[in-house]
């Protein structure tokens, strides 16, 4: 047996969920521009886990199921007061939050189909709730009850905010979800899929890959992009600074990505949003600067922008914590995380692989006393 560091280039199941070919992205055969530009965040969690988009009367149900699930137990909520809030990271909250919630429902142990879909529906309704309750909270503030006729992205900003979301914001967030909610066998879908092999619950599974996701090196790089942003401060100084970090050979945030080659295809998207929230906020260096970044690090490295890069400005232009876009990328993938789930339970084996032993052979025992 020969290893694979990071399991990179094996092939560990088959899925019908989504697929990465020759750098294009797709969720079950639909490419990620096609959705990007027209689906609904409600639409592709939809597809993810039924593998078609919904008509007509099966998305108005998915939104009132939705609506109706998103309210949190008040003793979930209780639980960040426990602790100093303003010091725990957000991504620790949310992983003991939704470990939580299973505690409050009834159907957490059920195993078949039915009872794990209706658990699937309670998760992606919460989660946004969860996040934002999290927000408001550690500001001192109560949070904002969801509205039954808003979208489920509108939804996420009124109660992050407690006010009603233009349609450009809107509009901006719910690209963001529909691009962030699946990306094939990623590390967190993995320990996802890996949890329920078992036949562990779905808030297990959930909980594993939040805990997955909080690690900088998968969930994060868009909060370190802003970080990077912020320090630089304007355009005139984005060439010292970036070149002095080439010249040291500093890892820049946001670029390549282990599977794309020629560039992430959902970066584009998210560079367009930046650009026209940037300009209606009046904060267009941000936006600038990041192109500029672009055009270095791409230029002398040929590294294209990952996903995580230009969704920094976008958040921070939608006035969201920057230590909130880890967890807003779970809102997000939990519909990914689900369909996983889902698809796992459906056609189990416990996944179990092998490693390459490298340590000292056939060595005996010598008793305490003579070692």
């Amino acid at each position: 047996m020969t290893a694979s560091k990071g399991l990179e280039g094996v092939v560990a199941t088959q899925s019908a969920i989504s697929s990465i070919i020759d750098d294009t992205l797709t969720y079950v055969g639909y490419d990620i521009d096609d959705l990007a530009n027209n689906a609904s965040f409600e639409e592709v969690v939809y597809l993810l886990w039924h593998q078609r988009l919904p008509k007509a009367d099966e998305l108005a149900e998915l939104k009132q199921q939705l609506a109706d699930n998103m309210s949190v137990p008040q003793e979930v909520l209780n639980h960040f007061k426990t602790y100093d809030i303003q010091s725990v990271h957000p991504m620790a909250a949310l992983r003991t939050a939704v470990s939580m919630l299973g505690l409050f429902d009834e159907e957490a142990e059920e195993m078949n189909p039915e009872a794990n879909y209706r658990k699937a529906i309670r998760l992606q309704a919460k989660i946004s709730t969860v996040v934002t309750a999290f927000a408001r909270i550690r500001k001192g503030e109560e949070p904002v009850s969801p509205k039954s006729d808003l979208s489920y992205a509108a939804n996420f900003l009124y109660m992050l905010s407690g006010n009603m979301p233009e349609d450009i914001e809107v509009e901006a967030f719910n690209k963001a979800l529909v691009l962030h909610a699946d990306h094939e066998l990623n590390a967190s879908t993995f320990t996802a899929r890996v949890a329920v092999a078992t036949l562990s619950d779905v808030y297990s599974g959930l909980t594993a890959a939040i805990g997955a996701l909080k690690g900088p090196l998968h969930g994060g790089a868009n909060e370190q992009v802003m970080k990077m942003l912020t320090e630089i401060g304007s355009v005139d100084k984005v060439d010292e600074v970036i070149n002095e970090k080439l010249a040291n050979k500093e890892k820049i945030m946001g670029f390549g990505h282990r599977v794309y080659r020629k560039g992430d295809p959902r970066a584009k998207h998210l560079r367009e949003m930046s650009q026209k929230l940037t300009e209606i906020r009046g904060e267009e260096k941000w936006y600038d600067m990041s192109v500029r970044i672009e055009e270095i690090v791409t230029g002398q490295k040929n590294l294209p922008p990952n996903v995580d890069f230009y969704s920094a400005s976008v958040y921070h232009s939608l006035n969201i914590d920057h230590d909130l876009f880890t967890p807003i990328f779970a809102v997000s993938r939990t519909s990914g995380w689900l369909a996983h789930i889902l698809e796992q339970y459906s056609n189990n084996r416990l996944i179990r692989p092998r490693a390459e032993y490298i340590g000292p052979d056939m060595q005996k025992y010598v008793p305490v006393e003579e070692r």
